[in-house]
C-alpha cells in the first residue's frame, strides 16, 4: 500500500549534454533547450496540483537552476532548497570532457555503454593533468563538504554512487519524507538511477538498461518502509519521453563518417 510519494527529477538538458560530452562534476549551465524542459516541468507539475514541501540538489548549478525553474513555474519559490555534493552526477574521472560518440567510434559501443551504464566498473581516474581537474577541485563550492577535498572521489561506478548517497537519502531525506513532507529530489542521470536501484530494488545487470531523460519528472510511491509498491511514472507526454529515452541510449553510439 502507497504511504508516502517522492518524486526524482533528471535536471534538464546542460550544454554538454548538447554537446554530447561527459560533464559530471564539471559545472556546466543548462542549455536553452534545458531552460525550457525546466519550466515545462514545472507547469505539467503545477496542472497535476503537486505541491511540494523540500527540494534536494546536487551542488551543480544545473541541478539547481532546475530546481529553481521548476519552483518557479509551480508558483512555490519559497520552498527550501537544500544542497549536497552527495547528489552530484557521477564522477567520470578522465572521460570528463571528452565525446561520446567519438569514444565509441574509438573504444566501441559496448565499452562507452558500460562505462555509462554498468553497476560496478569504473572509468579510469581523473588526475592532475586532466585539463578539467584544477576547475573541479579548487572550487570553492567543496570547500565545506562532510569530507575533505581529498577524500572526494577522483572516479566512480554507479555502485560508488549509490554507496556515497546512501547516507545522505538515510540521514537527511527520509526523516524529510517519514514526516509527511512532499520531497523533490533534482539530481542528476546517476544520482536518480542509484537512488531508484535501491527503492525498487533492479538487479546490478538489470540496471544497465535503466535510462533516463532530462527534464521529465518521475513518481515514486513508496510503503511505509521506503520501497516502491508500483512502477516508477515518468510523468508527461509518453511519446515524448520514449523519444528523448531513445536520444539520451543513442548519444553512446558511434557515428561514422558518410
Amino acid at each position: 500500500m502507497s504511504k508516502y510519494k517522492v518524486f526524482l527529477l533528471r535536471h534538464g538538458e546542460g550544454a554538454w549534454n548538447k554537446e554530447n560530452r561527459f560533464c559530471s562534476w564539471v559545472d556546466q549551465k543548462l542549455s536553452e533547450d534545458g531552460i525550457k524542459e525546466a519550466q515545462e516541468c514545472g507547469r505539467l507539475l503545477k496542472e497535476q496540483g503537486y505541491k511540494f514541501d523540500m527540494v534536494f540538489t546536487s551542488l551543480l548549478s544545473r541541478s539547481i537552476h532546475t530546481a529553481w525553474l521548476v519552483l518557479e513555474a509551480l508558483g512555490q519559490e519559497w520552498v527550501p532548497v537544500v544542497k549536497s555534493w552527495r547528489l552530484n552526477e557521477r564522477h567520470y574521472g578522465a572521460l570528463i570532457g571528452l565525446n561520446r560518440a567519438e569514444m565509441a567510434l574509438n573504444h566501441g559501443e559496448e565499452q562507452v555503454k558500460q562505462w555509462r551504464r554498468s553497476y560496478d566498473i569504473t572509468p579510469p581516474p581523473i588526475d592532475r593533468s586532466h585539463p578539467f581537474y584544477l576547475e573541479i577541485y579548487n572550487d570553492r563550492r567543496y570547500s565545506n563538504c562532510d569530507v575533505s577535498k581529498d577524500n572526494l572521489p577522483r572516479s566512480e561506478s554507479l555502485k560508488q554512487v549509490l554507496e556515497r548517497l546512501l547516507p545522505y537519502w538515510d540521514s537527511i531525506v527520509v526523516p524529510e519524507i517519514r514526516s509527511g513532507r512532499t520531497v523533490l529530489i533534482s539530481g542528476h542521470g546517476n544520482s536518480c538511477r542509484a537512488l531508484l536501484k535501491h527503492l525498487e530494488g533492479i538487479s546490478d545487470a538489470d540496471i544497465v538498461n535503466v535510462t533516463l531523460p532530462t527534464g521529465t519528472p518521475i513518481l515514486l510511491e513508496l510503503d511505509e518502509n521506503l520501497q516502491c509498491v508500483r512502477p516508477r511514472q515518468l510523468l508527461g507526454d509518453q511519446a515524448k519521453i520514449q523519444a528523448a529515452i531513445k536520444m539520451v541510449e543513442d548519444q553512446g553510439k558511434a557515428k561514422r563518417p558518410a
